[in-house]
């Protein structure tokens, strides 16, 4: 069951890119809860929750929920609102961002380029490729720094497969903190062409100790597909003692010993323009939003659930949500579309449901959270000059389940944090490509 390891180096390059029933099933249920804030939902209970969940959820909750799980019930449509800086951002520039040819993004500064509250999922044919521009720009700090674990799963078997190390992303541009947009128009950099970069680390197991990765993603990669600049990634592979390029044009490939695409992190990570976008539908959810839960790097030992794969075992909160559909533009990608349920306030992706060309479903995608603001674990996500506080909602683990197989994967990364670093200096010595191989 073991896999190549060199085909890793192309998985660690995707964590860069670090309700109810249906959308008609939820319109149609109509009823309020029969739960509230402070209940926990156990296997006898589980009827009360299932017309808060996607029917694709509920038809494999085998996956998710087990006997001795307890769910709290947190609060209902808690305000998880973005920073100031981000607020007064968009604010600042509302209205000015505009959809251009095939779907690209066009005059965007900073903050939300189209604020939730005046998009008409209904009657706007753009609604969708707003949401998913609103996702791509979500409020995220000033980016990530965290440590990974990452496992693999076969029917409830956690193989001896597995990498942990640690990885950083540093937005480079479209920063909403008010020094940074006054100097630049929120190019941490004069002149800045990169969106993102992001480098990361592998730590462990031995033999694939050292691996060493770093990504730029483009502005240019907001425009039209026929001007787009992909992804540029660079590995540093110790056994070859040497700096290989990633070619971007696998992103929608299977990495081999995963169930992930490279732009299945978070739901998707992708470029935006690559696909056809279309809002589905608006309903109330019930999803993880604010975790409990201290497992890796804090802990090894916190309850999965029997697959390995299930947040049953935490909080869970009742949530206003907007369901996008992804069609690919391309015809040899390997999905016929994906559904994805985002949170219409912190616009991060609550669940995903991506179906095969024969459009059977095929992969189910989901996530924890972890709100700034609430002290899990002390001195977790600082504020910084701009942003004394940092109201960031942001996903601290991923999970995928192969329907078809009974196969997946669980990424762990419950200290992540976008607290910057302290001056620009250390910035551009951390995404210098030499500095993959310095001192090696």
């Amino acid at each position: 069951m073991l896999r190549s390891r060199w085909n890793w180096t192309a998985w660690v390059t995707a964590l860069a890119l670090l309700a109810p029933l249906g959308a008609q099933g939820q319109e149609d249920a109509g009823g309020a809860p029969t739960f509230r804030e402070g209940d926990v939902i156990t296997m006898d209970r589980l009827d009360a929750i299932r017309p808060f969940l996607p029917d694709e959820f509920w038809s494999n909750r085998d996956f998710f929920f087990y006997e001795g799980m307890q769910m709290e019930i947190g609060p209902f449509y808690r305000d998880y609102s973005s920073s100031d800086a981000y607020k007064a951002a968009t604010a600042q520039y509302g209205g000015q961002a505009r959809i251009g040819p095939d779907g690209s993004l066009e005059n965007y500064t900073a903050g939300q380029p189209f604020p939730m509250d005046q998009i008409d999922c209904k009657g706007d044919p753009q609604a969708g490729t707003k949401i998913m521009w609103n996702f791509d720009y979500q409020w995220e700090g000033a980016g990530a720094d965290t440590a990974y674990y990452y496992s693999y799963w076969d029917r409830g078997e956690e193989l001896p497969l597995y990498y942990e190390g640690t990885s950083k992303t540093v937005q480079l541009s479209h920063r909403p903190e008010p020094k940074i947009l006054a100097a630049s128009k929120g190019d941490l950099f004069r002149g800045e062409k990169r969106k993102t970069a992001f480098g990361i680390e592998v730590n462990a197991p031995f033999d694939a100790r050292g691996i060493m990765v770093m990504t730029y993603r483009y502005k240019a990669s907001d425009a039209a597909r026929s001007e787009a600049k992909n992804d540029d990634t660079w590995v540093y592979v110790p056994t070859l003692r040497r700096v290989r390029r990633i070619s971007s044009a696998q992103r929608t490939d299977s990495v081999s010993g995963t169930d992930f695409t490279f732009d299945d992190l978070r739901s998707f990570a992708g470029i935006v323009p690559q696909y056809e976008w279309t809002c589905l539908g608006e309903m109330e959810m019930l999803a993880p939003m604010n975790s409990k839960v201290k497992a890796y790097p804090y802990s090894k030992d916190h309850n999965f659930g029997p697959y390995g794969l299930s947040y049953a075992d935490d909080r869970w909160e009742m949530r206003k949500v907007v369901k996008v559909r992804m069609t690919p533009k391309n015809s040899d990608h390997p999905y016929h579309h994906k559904d994805i349920y985002i949170d219409k306030q912190a616009m991060n992706a609550l669940y995903s449901f991506a179906y095969d060309q024969k459009e059977e479903l095929w992969k189910i995608i989901w996530h924890n959270k972890r709100w700034s603001e609430d002290n899990l674990t002390p001195d977790f996500y600082p504020g910084w000059e701009g942003v004394e506080k940092p109201r960031d909602n942001r996903i601290v683990s991923d999970m995928i389940v192969n329907v078809q197989t009974g196969t997946g994967n669980r990424i762990e990364f419950w200290d992540n944090k976008g607290t910057p670093y302290k001056s620009k200096g250390k910035v551009r010595r951390y995404i210098d490509v030499g500095r993959l191989t310095k001192g090696r």
